[in-house]
This record gives structure tokens, sequence and C-alpha cells, in this order.
């Protein structure tokens, strides 16, 4: 009966309703919501009905097909907020110049760094120390690898600065504040989407030990000197089996297992085996958080997303 009605709404000469606008996924902030990459992005795509990628055994063997999912997010971890912290400003916020160890692969800026902008791990951290800003009137994404305050102000190894509203990549052979030369927040769980609002709707960011020279768009960096093709590419999409049964988990795991589902991992950065990333919040359950290492390896599928980019 579509056709009828399509045809009395015209008759009547009144316009159809336009269809709601596709959006990603928003993060609220004391300056008005703010979307996270367009709905059509890499990050934000539904990848439950791409096919198998055909190397996929040979990655997730690789990888560690017996090696549970690891949370590397939460409340609290050894003094510090567990997860990659991040801060909103506002237009207010001033711009620092910021150097760089590898200064030919950084967005040169200036960063709109608060003095007090939360450190990866803490002040003290010997780990990856990120520092991510967002600002969101401008709608503008800042990132920092190996960020360090001196007398002199912020200094860092790498910078990246991101367009939340367009889906530009970074320069082929560049890097960012991540291995991949991807944008961090995008890919990180938060505590307002998986438990406030019950809905993840974008791939999530992990890492492993080895990685092969080699990457997958969007990934525009690899971080390897090994060329052993069994090994995971940077950009590399794996994605939680369409049959795993997510019914016995605890309500925050339900949630982001079902987005593993339908959205997947990226492959971001080289580290700890199946980690995956989030946002610290002191109101996780740490506990409901840990039941997530009962999935293991061989309970996902890469996905066959693009070419490899080699050499």
């Amino acid at each position: 009966m579509k056709w009828i009605l399509a045809a009395a709404i015209i008759a009547s000469g009144m316009a159809p309703a336009a269809e709601p606008e596709a959006k990603g996924p928003a993060l609220k902030t004391p300056f008005g919501d703010v979307e996270i990459l367009p709905a059509d992005n890499p990050w934000n795509q539904d990848v439950s009905r791409l096919p198998v990628h055909p190397a996929s055994a040979d990655y997730i063997k690789s990888i560690g097909a017996d090696k549970p999912l690891h949370p590397d997010f939460g409340t609290v971890w050894q003094g510090a907020p567990n997860g990659i912290p991040y801060v909103v400003v506002g237009p207010e916020q001033p711009k620092v110049p910021v150097p760089f160890e590898y200064a030919d692969e950084s967005d040169k800026g200036p960063y709109p760094i608060p003095p007090d902008a939360p450190i990866e791990g803490g002040e003290k951290s010997q780990g990856d120390r990120h520092v991510i800003v967002i600002d969101a009137k401008a709608k503008k994404l800042y990132e920092l690898f190996s960020a360090h305050q001196t007398e002199k102000g912020w200094k860092a190894g790498s910078g990246a600065i991101f367009d939340l509203a367009s889906n530009k990549l970074r320069p082929a052979g560049w890097t960012s504040a991540d291995a991949a030369g991807l944008p961090i927040f995008p890919g990180l769980a938060r505590y307002d989407e998986v438990v406030e609002k019950k809905e993840l709707r974008h791939a999530l960011r992990f890492t492993v030990k080895k990685t092969q020279r080699g990457c997958i768009a969007p990934a525009t960096h690899w971080a390897s000197k090994s060329r052993d093709r069994t090994l995971p590419p940077m950009g590399l999409r794996v994605r939680l089996k369409a049959d795993y049964d997510v019914s016995k988990f605890p309500p925050s795991a339900q949630v982001i297992l079902n987005g593993l589902k339908k959205y997947g991992m990226l492959l971001a950065d080289n580290g700890g085996d199946w980690f995956v990333s989030g946002a610290p919040h002191e109101k996780w359950n740490d506990e409901e958080l840990n039941t997530l290492k009962r999935v293991k390896g061989h309970d996902f599928e890469a996905v066959d997303t693009g070419k490899l980019v080699t050499e």
C-alpha cells in the first residue's frame, strides 16, 4: 500500500517527509553534542555482513586463538585512572605550540591543551602517555603520543589533528598518536554510551604484540619490520562471531560484545594481545568488565575490508 500513500501525498501537493539524516555516534558536552565522525566513517561502519578475510585463521592464530580479550580500561589501575582519558574544551581554550620528536609526520598545531590535561597512566606514566583533547565547538580532535610537560610547555613524540566532521585520512605513510595513523578517541569504549545509553555504535580500538609491515585503510602507517604475512596488519578489522552467546554476561559486557558483533575492532597499535581500549570512569563496574576475559581469540574472525598496502 506504500505506493498508494505516496500517490495520495503527491496528489495533495504535500512534499513527502524527508528521511532522517544518518548521524554518527555523539558525545554530549557542555558545549553541545559532538558527532564523532560521520555515520559512513569506517569507525562507524556496520561490518556484520562483510565477508570473512581469506587470511582470518592465520591472523587469529598469530595473535593467539586461546588468549583472552583484555579490557584495558575501567576505574583505577596502579593509582591512576584506567584507560585512555580525554578532555573537552571550548573555543576560549588557548592554543599552544607543541614540538614533536617525529615532526615530519605530525600536524604542527598549535594545540588547545589545558595545563592540567589528563595523561594516560598519570603524570609518572612510563607508557604511551596519550593526551586527547576535543574542541567541541570547532569539532576538532587533537591527540598526542608520549606527551610531557616541561618548563616551556608541552612536548610530544607525535601529534595529529582530526576534523570530526570529515572522513579524511592521514597522508599515506604517516603515523598519528597511534602507530596505525588512526584517531584514538573514536575507538574508545565510554561509560556514557555503554552504561547510560546501553548502545555501542562504533568499532573499538585494540592492540597486538606482533604486526606485519603492512596496513589496511583506514590505517595509513605500519610499525613493523616483519614481512610475515600471517601476522595481522595495522587497520585489520575483527568482529565477534555472530553465534557467540552473550546472554550470560552482565549488562555492560553484553553491550560491548553486541557492539563487537556489529562494528568489530580496529587494530591500531602494538601492545598487549587482544587489549581493547576504553576511557576511564569512576563508575565503571570493573567486575563486569573483567567478564570480557571469558572471550577468547578464536571467538573472533577477521573481516575483509580492503586491500593490504605494503612497500
